[in-house]
Formats: structure tokens, sequence, C-alpha cells
């Protein structure tokens, strides 16, 4: 918020190692998996990791048969914290297919008929 400002404090880019890059990756390709898992086949899964001005950005992103894509991005504070635990990677899982079911069942409304009772 205050990074433009004299109020801001100096950040300083995050730089990942090959290994450390490699590591991340694998981590993200994790949760995307986990959320392939969580969501039917007509759901797409992506992920990627990209560059940004404080460093490297890890991208999950969720495209619902109708809707909006959603997404979800992590970046790491620091080389050192440059991975998604067990517990992060569940979260973040659960997090993105939940809010992926969700616009789909914002788009459907409620006027719909159920396929089966």
């Amino acid at each position: 918020m205050y990074g433009n400002s004299p109020l801001g404090g100096d950040t300083e880019k995050v730089t990942l190692t090959p290994e450390q890059r490699q590591t991340l990756r694998e981590d993200l390709a994790g949760v995307a998996a986990r959320t392939r898992e969580l969501l039917p086949g007509e759901y797409v899964v992506g992920s990627e990791i990209s560059d940004s001005q404080s460093g490297p950005r890890a991208t999950i992103a969720v495209q619902p048969p109708v809707g909006s894509v959603v997404s979800a991005d992590y970046t790491p504070e620091d080389a050192d914290s440059a991975t998604i635990t067990d517990a992060e990677r569940d979260d973040l899982a659960q997090g993105i297919a939940a809010s992926a079911a969700l616009q789909v069942k914002q788009v459907m409304g409620d006027e719909t008929t159920p396929t089966a009772q």
C-alpha cells in the first residue's frame, strides 16, 4: 500500500537459486494436482511461476465450466521461505477448488433442476 511513498519500507527483490525455483515449481505442481483431485474433469487447472517486481510469483488458476477464472498467488517473502508446506498446499487447493465451485453455483443460480435426488 505504501510502496511508492516515503512511509513504505525498502523492499528488496527476492532472488531464488535454480534449485529453490525448481522446488517452488514442484510445490505448485502439487497444489495443482491436489486441486484437480478435488474437482470434476470439466474444470481446467493450471499453474505458473512468473517474475514480478518483488521476485517470483507462483499462481494457481482454475477455469470452471461456466463463469470467470479463479486464481491465487503466492509470493515468497525471502529465498528461505520459497516453499509451500504440505498444510499450505492442502489449504490452497481446497480454497481454490471451493471458490471455483462457488463461482459455478453463482453463475448457474437457483433456476436449475438437480439431476438426481
